[in-house]
């Protein structure tokens, strides 16, 4: 008589388990693999935003105009840097045009908005026409802080600019301070060219 030989219901349970117990740890693997994915792409994203904000600041730094402002209220300083808490910008400054062309000479500003974002301030040109509102832009989101110091003609960083009537126009250097919402903080120092 022929015997046909098979698998035990044993056998065929045993291989059922190691097979589930490889899916699992597929499972799991693949999912710490997306997960790490996703972490890397999210700090990817947040490293290129704080590099892009850098070198539009540094951009704006290097085309400041020592021009003051005309307005209905008289003429403001060139560059005006206010103290935290203040309702104005932190920071505003003239601008040259880009050396593109695809700029105008203009009015900007830099402020820590209500929602965490630096915003971009721009106004239409250089001297204030009355009533007129800048367009304001988000720069840089989840933003803790942001502190700027001015490097004056005696080689001391002050808080506001201009820090005393006998200031020059612009300071020689700007110091940058930002603590992200995630908790880093980011020191950086840029030159004036006046």
């Amino acid at each position: 008589m022929n015997r046909h030989r098979g698998f035990t219901l044993v056998e065929l349970l045993v291989a059922l388990l190691i097979l589930s117990l490889l899916a699992l740890m597929s499972w799991r693997g693949l999912g710490a693999v997306l997960d790490t994915r996703e972490h890397v792409l999210a700090e990817t994203r947040k490293w290129q935003a704080v590099s892009a904000f850098c070198s539009r600041f540094e951009r704006d730094l290097a085309m400041a105009s020592p021009r003051p402002v005309r307005s209905a209220g008289g003429e403001s300083p060139a560059w005006v840097g206010r103290a935290p808490g203040q309702a104005a910008p932190r920071l505003e400054l003239s601008r040259f045009a880009s050396p593109e062309g695809m700029d105008s000479p203009r009015r900007i500003a830099y402020q820590l908005n209500d929602s965490r974002q630096i915003e971009l301030w721009l106004w239409s040109g250089l001297d204030a026409t009355p009533g007129e509102r800048p367009a304001r832009y988000p720069v840089l989101d989840d933003v803790e802080t942001l502190e700027l110091d001015y490097l004056d003609q005696n080689l001391t960083w002050v808080s506001t600019w201009p820090a005393s009537p006998e200031s020059p126009a612009m300071p020689r250097a700007v110091r940058l301070q930002l603590v992200l919402g995630s908790g880093e903080r980011i020191l950086r120092l840029f030159a004036v060219d006046a």
